[in-house]
């Protein structure tokens, strides 16, 4: 893997926008082919690199298993902050509800706790590269809308750049950077079907 001459900021990507009360969703346009970037979101070893490592089911029904090791996810060297230090090695389970593949996997995330949220990835085809579009629904609070936008865009950032190439930049600190800016941009009152904006398509 070569060295990125100037090392980025995973604020130079695009936000993630608010689809809906206890919705967002991510866009990112990656470099293919498409079967290479399922491989990154379906296998263990090259999740683990930019997500979570754990066993995957690739079927309806299937289980899955998220292990968190973020610290692991760059080479440069920082301290996890102290409010997160818990989740070093946190484990998760779920429940793959679609799988169709390359182009589109959702699963239930969190399934211990009462009210597991859902999450969507599609994969669409765009010349040499890929547009991927990640959806995360069913959040109870504004406070996890804010949390897993700051964790999925540098978690998108550092997928983005292995598969450029280049050496993946550093998570914690661009995480709070990150986490920051979602806290100002997510409405106080996004879970308010009345005000939260409505996904496209959609009117009343």
């Amino acid at each position: 893997m070569k060295t990125e001459p100037k090392e980025k900021d995973a604020k130079q990507e695009a936000y993630g926008t608010v689809t809906g009360p206890g919705e967002v969703r991510i866009e990112r346009l990656l470099p293919g082919p498409i079967e290479r970037v399922w491989a990154y979101l379906t296998e263990s070893e090259k999740r683990g690199k930019w997500f979570a490592a754990g066993p995957m089911e690739l079927k309806e029904g299937g289980k899955l298993e998220l292990v968190f090791r973020n610290s692991e996810l760059s080479h440069h060297n920082e301290p996890t902050p102290e409010k997160y230090q818990k989740y070093e090695g946190y484990k998760s389970t779920g429940q793959v509800t679609r799988c169709e593949p390359p182009r589109i996997l959702t699963f239930l995330w969190d399934e211990e706790k009462c009210e597991a949220s859902e999450v969507t990835f599609e994969l669409t085809p765009r010349g040499k590269e890929v547009l991927l579009v990640l959806t995360h629904r069913r959040l109870a609070t504004r406070g996890n809308m804010v949390g897993v936008s700051g964790g999925w865009h540098i978690h998108l950032a550092i997928l983005s750049d292995i598969l450029n190439g280049v050496t993946p930049r550093p998570f914690w600190s661009n995480h709070a950077k990150l986490e920051a800016e979602y806290e100002k941009r997510i409405p106080a009152d996004v879970l308010d079907s009345k005000t939260a904006p409505k996904p496209k398509g959609e009117s009343g």
